[in-house]
């Protein structure tokens, strides 16, 4: 049996800007949070995050250098046991150079790759004229809510196995940001009519707004004066370039009566603190993500359909917009009278994807150094 011991563990980012916000997509994220749990090992593994592009590493990221170290990838590949490929693709180059010093490659998969991929074919997106398909990897790792649909398709592409792992959050991003925001940016019982939020990305089929604004509509009706606005956060291009969903919302009630708004871009916490008393949420085949624990750790009650977290938040089945509606009604009923011990429970819950909780720590050092003991030519299914 292999002697555990201290690692030294690159994580890849790729940076688009020495300000790099951690809002502009979750990969960031993704990065820090799984370094901040591989640093909890009992092991206390040495971790740096890579960066894989030209841009320069600077003080203004928005991220602690101190503890988080990141460097440009060529300053901080040699003599890692492991490197992790997770926000920015290596070359051909830098496998070859990984692999002559014997550095274990994982890509730690957190993206719907398949369903792009296959979106890309169908609707002419460009993307496969950019992709490297590395086969030069030791395993892949596959968070749980992507395995279903992208495992095989992975596995079969990159020519290694595949290994599920645990996924892996933390509160420290949206707390960064909602430090100075009223409360914490917490949820806090208003009074009156709600106002509903909608908040999926609305750029492929598995994170759409329609079922959600289907559940708003479906309670509306039923209580038309218990709210005040539906707000549809991603949709604005939608509703004033696309003649499909515009024509379909005009045959909503909750939009003939003004009272729904169709916004672009926002970023989560100020727009959870400053619009928000009830999210809404629907996903196809992707049952877990950030967005959901960050409503939940913030206490804000989440109706959604995210099987992977049936305790928290209020859950309804499948595509069961008439379970969502009720469950509006019963928020806007009951909510607020234990809304502090909702928000406590939401984070016990949680813990289970802490990066600070040991048992998951120990399943990480499991996997890595299960790694480290099987031998290339025993790991590898060409």
């Amino acid at each position: 049996m292999m002697t555990r011991r201290s690692l030294r563990i690159g994580i890849t980012i790729g940076l688009r800007a020495p300000d790099e916000t951690l809002w502009s997509n979750g990969i960031k994220q993704n990065a820090l949070f799984l370094a901040k749990l591989l640093r909890n090992s009992s092991l206390a593994h040495d971790v740096v995050l890579l960066n894989t592009t030209d841009v320069p590493v600077t003080p203004a990221l928005p991220w602690d250098l101190t503890a988080f170290p990141t460097v440009p990838f060529d300053n901080g590949c040699d003599g890692l046991h492991v490197l992790i490929e997770l926000g920015g693709q290596i070359s051909p180059d830098q496998t070859a150079r990984l692999k002559k010093q014997k550095t274990k490659l994982v890509s730690y998969c957190c993206g719907p790759e398949y369903v792009q991929n296959i979106e890309a074919m169908i609707f002419g997106r460009p993307l496969w004229d950019s992709i490297f398909i590395n086969q030069e990897y030791d395993e892949l790792w596959t968070i749980p809510q992507i395995t279903g649909t992208t495992a095989p398709f992975l596995q079969t592409f990159r020519r290694c196995p595949v290994r599920e792992v645990p996924f892996v959050w933390d509160p420290m991003a949206i707390e960064s940001v909602a430090a100075a925001l009223p409360h914490g940016g917490e949820y806090r019982p208003r009074g009156g009519p709600r106002r509903l939020a909608v908040v999926e990305p609305n750029i492929d089929v598995l994170k759409f707004c329609l079922y959600p604004i289907l559940a708003a509509e479906r309670a509306f009706r039923a209580a038309p004066d218990s709210f005040e606005m539906l707000y549809v956060a991603n949709s604005e291009h939608l509703a004033l370039a696309d003649r499909e969903f515009a024509g379909m919302m005009r045959h909503l009630d909750i939009v003939k009566a003004g009272k729904a708004g169709f916004l672009g871009r926002v970023r989560t916490p100020d727009f959870l603190s400053a619009h928000t008393d009830i999210v809404v949420s629907h996903q196809w085949g992707l049952p877990l993500n950030y967005f959901y624990l960050e409503c939940c750790w913030q206490g804000f009650p989440l109706i959604h359909n995210a099987q992977l977290i049936r305790d928290l938040g209020y859950y309804y089945p499948d595509n069961a917009v008439d379970v969502a509606g009720s469950h509006i009604l019963d928020v806007c009923a009951r909510h607020d009278a234990e809304w502090q011990p909702y928000r406590d429970r939401q984070r016990r819950r949680i813990q289970r994807f802490l990066a600070t909780n040991r048992a998951l720590a120990d399943q990480y050092d499991d996997l890595l150094f299960g790694l480290l003991s099987r031998s290339g030519a025993a790991a590898r299914h060409r």
